[in-house]
């Protein structure tokens, strides 16, 4: 486990990824004018819903997807992601986003603090 990558496999990485995520969200949710969570359990909710999506509809949406990425050279990936966080906001009640700019820099800000508490966590567990 000298790598951490058995972390984020294992049932403690998974829950310490939605943690992260909903830590991050609310991280975002400060930052970010136009996006407003309403608390804690509603951003562990919405974490949770995002990794559903993720996992689940994100795969689907790149392959469909992927003649229109090649020809924007990848930049399609950004509008798949602010759909899923669209999406996401219309699943969970007290996350609201209002427009697609304000849901692209959510989503950047959640894929940089999420990366920031994944590589912590790794470099703690080494």
């Amino acid at each position: 486990m000298a790598d951490g990558s058995q972390l984020i496999a294992s049932p403690m990485g998974i829950i310490f990824n939605i943690l992260a995520t909903a830590a991050a969200a609310l991280i975002a949710a400060y930052i970010i004018p136009g996006v407003t969570i309403a608390d804690v359990k509603t951003a562990l909710l919405v974490a949770l819903v995002l990794a559903l999506l993720n996992t689940f509809v994100k795969p689907i949406l790149v392959v469909l997807t992927i003649p229109v990425t090649i020809v924007t050279l990848g930049l399609f990936l950004l509008v798949i992601n602010i759909l899923i966080i669209k999406w996401t906001a219309s699943i969970v009640d007290g996350f609201n986003v209002e427009g697609w700019f304000a849901a692209l820099l959510f989503s950047l800000v959640v894929s940089v603090v999420n990366s920031i508490f994944t590589g912590l966590a790794k470099k703690s567990e080494a």
